[in-house]
């Protein structure tokens, strides 16, 4: 394996190997990886040849206020996880690197990135959508690969591939999750033992949401009340949103028809989780 600082050195070994005819997949990550971004890497390498994953905190999607500077960055074991997940090159940039002057060219994603979290992370996804178009810019993968529990992010990434005639396929891997149904993310390492203990609340409130609709449920605002009932079992669980949306579009509904994203974020402490299930009812 080997780690690229630059961008003209992680150019260069892609290069390398696209001359050996290989096929390039991208992992964009900000590290602290866990068994969900190993996840993506094995995907990757399942239809790739040559996987690069990057790591970078990526200053231009936190808002005032959020953890940025608290955000974990365990270097040396996050290279220790690409290794044995067999990464041919880490792209870790400093933030210099991929911001050598100020920025002036923004990437908007009009209509996907104002609802669900982009209503109380305002510029959050611009952030998203500009440093994944420079990585893609940078890479010139062939595929890049996503989680599901950030459906929202990989909706607007998938937008701006298909409307900007990007040359890469954008693939989303189901969500991994630890055994209590908790969806795998960085931020869990936030929790307190208590919080923790109550964390699995929010994937059950997906859980009936889904079960309600399975049961013919397509009133949202019924489907709404079953999660609510779920998260208020703790009073720690601070609810921010509830939403059923088009899983393309983002579009708040109103009905359940058809494929359908049920969306759900809350603060635990000082952690914002975020989930999500993919529904289509039967009829």
């Amino acid at each position: 394996m080997q780690i690229a600082e630059t961008i003209e050195a992680v150019r260069s070994l892609v290069s390398q190997a696209r001359r050996q005819g290989r096929r390039v997949g991208l992992v964009p990550t900000m590290g602290a990886l866990h068994r969900g971004h190993v996840s993506l890497i094995e995907a990757a390498g399942a239809a790739c040849d040559f996987v690069v994953v990057s790591i970078f905190v990526n200053p231009t999607q936190f808002g005032p206020g959020e953890d940025f500077q608290a955000y974990p960055r365990p270097m040396d074991e996050d290279l220790r996880t690409c290794r044995e997940a067999g990464v041919d090159v880490v792209f870790a940039p400093s933030a210099k690197q991929m911001y050598r002057r100020p920025q002036k060219a923004w990437v908007d994603v009009e209509g996907l990135a104002e609802g669900l979290c982009g209503r109380s992370r305002p510029g959050h996804f611009r952030g998203v959508a500009t440093v994944c178009a420079k990585l893609f810019n940078i890479v010139g993968p062939d595929a890049a690969f996503f989680g599901q529990k950030d459906g929202q992010q990989a909706a607007v990434i998938r937008r701006m591939a298909e409307d900007l005639d990007m040359p890469l396929e954008i693939v989303v891997c189901p969500t991994v999750r630890e055994a209590d149904g908790l969806a795998m993310s960085s931020r869990n390492q936030y929790l307190t033992a208590r919080e923790r203990a109550v964390a699995p609340l929010v994937y059950k409130s997906l859980e009936a949401a889904r079960a309600a609709v399975d049961k013919g449920e397509r009133n949202v605002e019924a489907i709404q009340e079953q999660m609510r009932r779920v998260l208020g079992q703790s009073e720690l669980i601070q609810p921010e949103y509830l939403s059923v949306v088009d899983g393309r579009t983002m579009e708040e509904l109103k009905q359940v028809a058809g494929r359908v994203m049920i969306a759900v974020a809350v603060r635990l402490g000082t952690a914002r989780l975020i989930d999500n299930i993919v529904v289509e009812p039967a009829s």
